[in-house]
C-alpha cells in the first residue's frame, strides 16, 4: 500500500524555531514545484513532509 502526503488547509501549530539543512539543488527545485502547484511556501512543504515522515517512521533495532 503506497502512502501519500495529503496537503490540507494551513493551521497554526504553535511556536517555531529555525533549523538549517543542506539540500541538493534538485530536491529544492522539486519542493519549489510542489509549492507553486499547491500555493504553499517551500517552508510549509518541507514541514509537511517532515511531519509525514516522523508520523510514519519505523525504527528497527540493529540485529547485530
Amino acid at each position: 500500500m503506497d502512502k501519500k502526503l495529503i496537503i490540507t488547509p494551513k493551521k497554526y501549530r504553535g511556536e517555531t524555531m529555525v533549523v538549517s539543512s543542506r539540500l541538493t539543488n534538485e530536491l529544492v527545485e522539486e519542493l519549489d514545484k510542489i509549492a507553486e502547484r499547491t500555493g504553499r511556501t517551500r517552508n510549509e512543504i518541507i514541514q509537511m513532509c517532515l511531519e509525514f515522515a516522523v508520523d510514519n517512521l519505523e525504527v528497527r533495532e540493529d540485529d547485530r
